[in-house]
């Protein structure tokens, strides 16, 4: 990757270290990924275990489908805590520093993520186990609000500037990472371990794993946003954290249009992710080492079309590629879901189709209306936007998708995308016509 120096609008005299080199686009994209794919990596943990582990552990006095159901109503709980942990931790931003902001938050994850991984079930705790598994799960939402560093809106900003689809694309890099590395540590686990074993201490290791790259990625996003050149690129750009009240009050129609001009990206990013593992699981004989190792090999392929839609975007526009992409999720739910009840080949051709669908989409969704931010709300639009999409995109998906698929089988599930997809339309609509107008 080229390092283009930056040009913070002082003649070219971009921040520069003790040795005289511009911070570059590279420099950033090396702490992106870096804290994207630890994000991402135990995102992934706790949605396998909500399919394999939880069910069973912490609710195995009910029947297994609604089992699963409240395992996933605990799931979505930490995309509602996400948000208002924006709003807290902004403040603290605000306050104490972004290196503040950022060590307490990674701590609070690692914390969280840990006390799960110590958490006994329900046949030793009772309903009190449920209760402390749905409190960590919140704390992992609530740290996850504050984990926002703004290193992908830096990176957007000082892209060059007819290499900007690429850049914007890095960031989500981290999502197929890490579910890459989480399928297959527990891939591993469930093919070593007989299922007794599994199930009462196999699961936790994953949670310990999750815990040490959130230090290790901690140290490593703290040595890039402490340094000198990174602190005046963000004030010279005026990534500054905004008060979220005001923010809103003067950029709701951004906040809007941002919130559903990548829905249909993150609907799609739980529907070939948590929700075909549950399906799976319930319905169907196969064992999950075999999925997993499907998920991997279909998230690989997943990685070389989000690096392709970036180089689409950069080649017929970022607009035009979200449009299509959105028009083709679309067509795929109207029929895709049923390739999932036939038998392994369907599975793989589901998956595949999937990941290159998602890549294409979710590979240009981060921070699609970003630019429209006045700068000084850009820092916490891009952060609340990024939030609610998740919430209203992602955050129900594979409970609401599950439940339609036992109700009225696969293709219902399809229903959930394909609202995902007219919403991302109409909001890339109305976000051209709101461009025209000024």
């Amino acid at each position: 990757m080229t390092a283009v120096p930056f040009d913070n609008g002082m003649a070219g005299q971009g921040p520069r270290g003790h040795a005289g080199h511009a911070v570059s686009p590279g420099d950033i994209a090396i702490g992106v990924i870096i804290g994207r794919t630890s994000e991402f990596f135990d995102f992934f943990v706790y949605a396998i275990a909500s399919v394999l582990v939880f069910p069973k552990v912490f609710f195995p006095f009910a029947p297994p489908l609604q089992a699963m159901l409240w395992s996933f109503s605990l799931f979505a709980l930490a995309f509602l805590a996400r948000p208002v942990g924006s709003v807290a931790f902004m403040a603290v931003d605000r306050m104490l520093g972004r290196e503040a902001k950022l060590t307490i938050a990674l701590f609070l994850l690692g914390g969280s993520t840990a006390a799960i991984a110590f958490l006994p079930g329900y046949e030793t705790l009772g309903a009190r186990a449920i209760w402390l598994l749905a409190l960590f799960r919140l704390g992992q939402g609530f740290a996850l609000g504050g984990t926002w560093d703004g290193l992908a809106s830096l990176l957007a900003l000082n892209a060059p500037e007819n290499r900007r689809g690429w850049y914007a694309m890095i960031p989500q890099l981290g999502a197929p990472l890490g579910l890459i590395v989480a399928s297959l540590l527990f891939a591993f686990f469930t093919a070593s371990l007989s299922i007794a074993d599994f199930l009462e201490w196999g699961w936790r290791y994953p949670f310990f794993v999750a815990f040490a790259i959130n230090v290790v990625a901690l140290f490593a996003r703290l040595r890039m946003v402490a340094t000198p050149e990174f602190r005046r690129l963000y004030e010279s750009r005026d990534l500054q954290a905004a008060p979220v009240l005001e923010t809103v009050s003067r950029e709701w129609r951004t906040v809007a249009i941002g919130v559903f001009a990548p829905l249909v990206s993150f609907a799609l990013f739980h529907m070939v992710t948590v929700f075909p593992l549950s399906w799976v699981l319930l319905f169907t004989p196969e064992q999950p080492t075999s999925f997993l190792l499907i998920e991997a090999g279909a998230a690989a392929i997943g990685v070389l079309a989000i690096i392709a839609s970036g180089l689409l975007a950069d080649r017929i526009g970022r607009r035009r590629l979200l449009v299509v992409s959105a028009a083709a999720i679309a067509v795929f739910s109207g029929f895709a879901p049923q390739l999932l009840g036939l038998g392994e080949g369907g599975e793989i051709a589901f998956m595949v189709l999937g990941f290159i669908l998602l890549g294409l989409a979710f590979g240009q969704s981060s921070g699609a209306v970003s630019s429209n931010f006045a700068t000084r709300h850009r820092y916490t639009g891009s952060a609340l936007t990024s939030d609610l999409a998740w919430l209203f995109g992602a955050g129900f998906a594979p409970l609401v998708a599950l439940w339609l698929a036992a109700q009225g089988g696969l293709l219902a599930s399809g229903a959930y995308l394909l609202s995902g997809a007219l919403a991302t339309l109409v909001a890339l609509w109305l976000n051209s016509e709101l461009a025209s107008r000024h």
